[in-house]
């Protein structure tokens, strides 16, 4: 007899066969040790009597299952994989190969892939953390991350996937940027609020471009309260009355940040299989397909019905609101100075008291440049660059180098 293996509860029957073989127990008291009825129990006894230890053995070990895909169909799914999804998870190889006419569940998948030595378990472990609650409306906290990551493979430029996720829906939104700066968050809040509307917080890291944690505020800053200065960005939030909070831990935030890894395994995979190469292409890409596909599929329902966006009214303007704002001396000749440029203020604001006054230099995304007194649009032009002062030395007194000369040559003289 070749050797058995047997699982736990097999094992557990033969001990207990044995010992009604031995008589020291009745088929009636090993059926209520092993959880059975008598009837099982004398179907089990007899087994036990003609094979033996065979018959506990449950008849279908070894045997193909009657599900099963066959072993043509397998070699010919991994082959597909190999040569089109390498690197592909489980999961998301599986709804690829359903679309090629490889239809397979994603844990047979992952059965086959780590038999082939194609796929490796991973496990995770980390620190506890307490669980957070979902927020209960739709709208009521915004989580908001940029994730760098070689998101073309080396196809287009360096890019920066801004993400927003509705904490209560796990409702996604994003889009590519350059880089992670005031005005690719900007961007990307502002195609968020066109969208869904203005959320009533955000939850962000700790990055500059999102809030200053030291620093001295200005007098106007000072005067409304604030104890540290201001970004420009959380300046754009307070004048939409968006409130910023800072998370101090990725974890803080984990689900923008799992929503990241979901992007940087499933989107840069299918961008690869789409041929994409530029940012254009990318976000055209995310708001024609995967966005709207990935909501679909991966939205909740929020705990309470009302969701508490505010709609972009016709009295907000985004474009201006999120832009770069500085505050500029006005001089008496009406001048003022911005980033090594002069700009004229035109005669037709002369009613108003503008010399010495503070105005406000604001620039927009477009590129397009305004200048404001207290909220009110000004006329201007700008200025040709001026000369820059070049110094010019001394010519009355000789240099300090002939100076020193005449000094050794007098001490020469002296000393002949």
């Amino acid at each position: 007899m070749g050797e058995l293996i047997m699982s736990r509860k097999e094992r557990r029957r033969l001990e207990l066969m044995s010992r009604v073989k031995e008589k020291l127990v009745t088929q009636k008291k090993a059926s209520e040790l092993l959880g059975i009825s008598y009837r099982q129990t004398k179907r089990i006894w007899r087994r036990y009597c003609i094979f033996g230890d065979v018959g506990l053995v449950h008849r279908l070990r070894g045997r193909p299952s009657a599900r099963s895909k066959g072993v043509k169909f397998r070699k010919a799914a991994l082959a597909r994989y190999t040569q089109r999804y390498k690197g592909f998870g489980p999961t998301l190889a599986s709804e690829q190969l359903e679309k090629d006419g490889y239809q397979v569940d994603h844990e047979t998948l992952r059965r086959w892939l780590m038999w082939a030595g194609l796929w490796e378990r991973r496990r995770k472990r980390g620190q506890h953390r307490q669980w957070r609650e979902r927020k209960e409306y739709k709208g009521e906290l915004v989580q908001m991350d940029g994730s760098t990551h070689d998101w073309f493979e080396g196809r287009g430029p360096k890019a920066v996937l801004m993400v927003m996720i509705d904490d209560a829906t796990s409702r996604t939104y994003a889009r590519f940027v350059e880089a992670e700066t005031t005005e690719g968050a900007m961007e990307c809040f502002e195609g968020y609020a066109r969208l869904y509307g203005l959320p009533q917080a955000l939850y962000v890291d700790l990055d500059s471009i999102y809030r200053i944690a030291k620093g001295e505020p200005t007098l106007e800053e000072q005067l409304q309260g604030r104890t540290r200065p201001c970004t420009q960005f959380e300046r754009a939030m307070n004048s939409l009355g968006v409130r910023i909070i800072p998370a101090y831990s990725p974890q803080a935030k984990g689900r923008v940040e799992r929503r990241n890894g979901v992007f940087q395994d499933r989107l840069i995979k299918e961008m690869r299989l789409a041929g994409i190469k530029t940012i254009e292409e990318a976000n055209r890409f995310l708001e024609e397909e995967f966005l709207p596909d990935l909501n679909r599929r991966f939205t909740v329902a929020a705990a309470k019905s009302e969701d508490l966006h505010r709609p972009v009214g016709k009295e907000i303007n985004l474009a201006e609101i999120l832009s770069i704002e500085e505050v500029r001396h006005v001089a008496r000749d009406w001048t003022i100075t911005w980033r090594k440029r002069y700009f004229q203020i035109k005669s037709s604001q002369e009613p108003l008291p503008l010399a010495g006054q503070k105005v406000t230099v604001r620039l927009l995304r477009s590129g397009e440049e305004q200048i404001l007194y207290k909220g009110r649009k000004l006329r201007w032009e700008e200025l040709p660059p001026r000369l820059e002062k070049v110094h010019c030395p001394d010519l009355r007194s000789p240099p300090t180098s002939i100076k020193a000369h005449s000094r050794e040559a007098q001490t020469r003289a002296a000393a002949v």
